[in-house]
């Protein structure tokens, strides 16, 4: 009974495998441990936090929620970033203001 709806032991593992978080995902969270949106209060301080598997774990502070992002995200300087497909050599072009179709004329 039930044999036809056994399903094997290697699909099972990989679909549990792709539900589970990833190693080292990082997430940045108020330093004072309350948990609340990052709109709320945004110059508190802040810690980053990685999961390793287990449990999280943290790796780096911040003083606020701006300088929490850059360093989860081993971003340096925001405004030195260029966007995906924007930059010198990637062949890309950034389109001309006010040239989208939702644009009044």
């Amino acid at each position: 009974m039930g044999e036809e709806f056994e399903e094997p032991l290697e699909l099972w593992a990989a679909r549990r495998e792709a539900l589970r978080r990833p190693v080292g995902e990082r997430r940045v969270v108020r330093a004072d441990g309350l948990r609340r949106a990052a709109h709320v209060d945004p110059a508190v301080p802040r810690v980053v936090e990685e999961w390793d598997g287990v449990q999280w774990v943290i790796v780096a502070t911040a003083e606020d929620y701006a300088a929490g992002q850059r360093a989860s995200h081993g971003i340096r300087d925001a405004h030195t970033r260029t966007p995906a497909g924007n930059g010198p050599g990637t062949g890309g072009s950034i389109p001309a203001a006010g040239t989208g179709r939702h644009r009044k004329p």
